[in-house]
């Protein structure tokens, strides 16, 4: 077994309104946050995890979704200012080839957060390329 990794570039401003963070490095998306593909050069990936750069969460009902499956439990705990938070990958598993990655704010919410880098990481028994 091996280790590899994707890391993921989003830049992105999930909130009511472009105005709600001053934050000139963020994309301004709303509710729905862009698709974002990475390749996963192995046959079998197993346990796989993220690792997320989120800024100023103020709530918990946020959804990563990971090829259109949202991943399970709560995915992005609230904490001001940086934080760089771990979700494990259990019910919507990597597949090999391409991903997509999206970020989804609770729209019930008032909650303004931007999404930085992600890095995704997963074990294989393929051989390293």
């Amino acid at each position: 077994m091996h280790a590899d990794y994707a890391t993921v570039s989003v830049q992105e401003l999930l909130a009511p309104d472009e105005t709600a963070l001053d934050l000139p490095w963020a994309t301004f998306v709303g509710d729905h946050g862009k698709s974002h593909t990475f390749e996963v050069p192995a046959t079998n990936p197993t346990d796989s995890y993220l690792e997320i750069q989120a800024y100023d969460v103020a709530e918990y009902g946020h959804q990563i979704m990971l090829n259109d499956e949202p991943l399970s439990g709560f995915d992005i705990p609230p904490g001001e200012g940086w934080q760089y938070w771990m979700d494990t990958i259990a019910g919507s598993p990597l597949r090999p080839g391409e991903n997509r990655l999206r970020f989804e704010r609770d729209g019930a919410t008032d909650d303004a957060f931007a999404v930085g880098t992600v890095v995704v990481h997963w074990r294989t028994d393929s051989p390293e390329e």
